[in-house]
């Protein structure tokens, strides 16, 4: 593991803040500079959040199973995915690997740190080409010289934006295949019945598994993101975050959310439902072309043309993404499962479209 990390972060001393260095309770807290009168409803808004977020980390272990020890929370998944890029890849000298279509962010986030992106394709099915990535990894290997290699390899699973998960043994196979750092990241897993990466932490200590609470559990707001690691690299991530990332406030709704599963559970169910139902009726419509199964809490559907389809939707008040111009996505348009209702209006839409 250490010759993967960049040697300014292994030898980083990190930010002591003031909640760092007390921990306990009392009764005057002077060594913040936080201003002592509140002006909101929000009690606590006017002192620094716990840095490490221990009660949220606590309750996710309580309800999500996920060990506190293996556990550090970002402001969303993105900031985690670019404090791994920050961890491990020498800017202008490193590299990192990702499947297209794929998430767009692990692109932006090594752009932005000067990190090189390498790609393959999915197949046109959308699956992982361990063959051909196998190969890849190969070729690279023999073309490292003195100075940068492929450090990071991100995998999407449920995957956006095609909606379908990669079986676990395929991403255990990965993991023995790469000598670098695997990132799988599955904010959509939880509208999924394939069995989670982080069932592999034990045997892969290079594995790294992501988590949001922005989807499942309705906390898009708050930016409440979930790395699952060994404790050596959860440290690392502890070390390079911004000292108070995920703020009182976001803290206190996740601890809501967390405090009605059973409620979050049936309402999971209800999305799967609805995801089969919007499913089924959108085979009946003459402009739907082909629809791909999910794995997620949408859909990516193939129409006769995209941008007619959207430019009809948006006149009508709904919003969709285009998916058109992504790798082996032409035609597409990504369709997020809403409520029963706003699934109707979009399925009364395409019919009007359809029949003009």
């Amino acid at each position: 593991m250490r010759e993967l990390i960049r040697e300014n972060i292994a030898t980083l001393k990190p930010y002591s803040s003031a909640r760092n260095e007390f921990t306990g309770e009392a009764e005057v807290y002077l060594d913040a500079n936080e201003n002592w009168q509140g002006f909101v409803s929000l009690a606590g808004a006017n002192r620094y959040p716990d840095p490490q977020a221990a009660q949220l980390r606590r309750k996710i272990e309580e309800v999500l199973g996920l060990p506190f020890e293996r556990t550090v929370l970002g402001s969303g998944s993105d900031e985690l995915i670019d404090n791994l890029i920050r961890i491990f890849c020498e800017p202008r000298e490193d590299s990192i690997l990702i499947m297209n279509p794929t998430y767009g962010a692990y692109r932006v986030f090594a752009d932005i740190n000067d990190v090189a992106v390498k790609s393959i394709d999915l197949t046109e099915e959308f699956a992982i080409d361990v063959e051909a990535l196998e190969q890849f990894l190969a070729e690279e290997r023999d073309q490292r010289s003195g100075s940068g290699r492929l450090k990071l390899l991100f995998i999407c699973t449920p995957n956006n934006p095609t909606a379908n998960a990669f079986d676990l043994a395929q991403i255990d196979e990965i993991c023995t295949l790469f000598d670098g750092i695997v990132v799988v990241d599955e904010a959509y897993q939880d509208f999924s019945d394939k069995m989670s990466a982080v069932s592999l932490l034990d045997r892969h200590p290079r594995l790294v598994v992501l988590r949001t609470l922005s989807k499942c559990w309705a906390l898009a707001s708050a930016r409440v993101g979930i790395a699952i690691a060994s404790q050596e690299i959860v440290a690392l991530i502890g070390a390079v975050k911004y000292p108070y990332n995920l703020g009182g406030p976001s803290q206190a709704l996740a601890l809501e959310a967390l405090s009605k599963a059973d409620e979050v559970r049936a309402g999971l169910e209800a999305i799967k439902a609805e995801r089969g139902r919007l499913a089924t009726e959108l085979q009946k419509i003459g402009c739907v072309k082909h629809i791909y199964p999910s794995d997620a809490n949408f859909l990516l559907v193939r129409v006769d043309d995209p941008k007619a389809v959207y430019d009809y939707l948006a006149s009508r008040g709904i919003i969709v993404r285009d998916r058109s111009k992504e790798r082996h996505c032409e035609g597409c348009l990504r369709l997020t499962v809403g409520s029963i209702e706003e699934n109707n209006r979009l399925l009364a839409a395409l019919k009007e479209y359809t029949h003009g």
